[in-house]
């Protein structure tokens, strides 16, 4: 068979130094030990993944949406979301029906049954959330965490990446002009 084996590139991330590379894999690990440890509780004690809870919570808001906002919102991928709505369709927890506006598109609709499940799923997730994450954290961690958080969304939000992209370059634009207008 002969080759010799590739060499294995060393463990982490070539891009990160070791404090980056300590630094990510903390959080990732974090936010996966919690996620998993939310979706445990609320299976445990409703039959409901935290994201059927969360589903679920966005039409409890607006008694009903579309699959592709709830996509969207849920940062799913919109046959991941219809999967989950028929799911909870046939626990009668939500309705499919076809949108009035565009006949292609479906609509989901918390039923009372949904909406029965959701309530003490919602304390579930609440007492969960208390415990394993704001009872770790001090006011001023939960207020520095909140404000990374923030950052890291804003900049992995396409949109609003683009929106900060546009209005650098019409600042940098403007100090052009201006500096041109300056000019001799």
């Amino acid at each position: 068979m002969g080759g010799a084996c590739p060499e294995m590139p060393p463990s982490g991330l070539p891009a990160l130094d070791e404090a980056e590379q300590r630094s990510w894999e903390r959080f990732l690990d974090a936010a996966m030990r919690l996620y998993r440890l939310l979706n445990r509780k609320l299976l445990d004690a409703h039959k409901l993944t935290l994201f059927d809870v969360l589903l679920l919570e966005k039409l409890a808001g607006s008694g009903s949406a579309r699959v592709g906002d709830l996509a969207q919102a849920l940062m799913l991928t919109p046959s991941r979301v219809s999967q989950q709505i028929r799911r909870l369709e046939s626990q009668g927890l939500v309705q499919r029906s076809a949108s009035n506006s565009d006949r292609r598109g479906v609509v989901a609709t918390i039923t009372h049954d949904g909406l029965v499940r959701l309530r003490p799923a919602l304390v579930t997730y609440g007492r969960a959330v208390r415990t394993h994450y704001l009872g770790q954290l001090t006011r001023s961690q939960l207020a520095a965490l909140g404000d990374c958080a923030r950052r890291i969304k804003s900049e992995a939000n396409p949109v609003e990446a683009q929106r900060r992209s546009a209005t650098k370059r019409r600042a940098r634009s403007a100090v052009n002009r201006r500096q041109h207008d300056c000019l001799p």
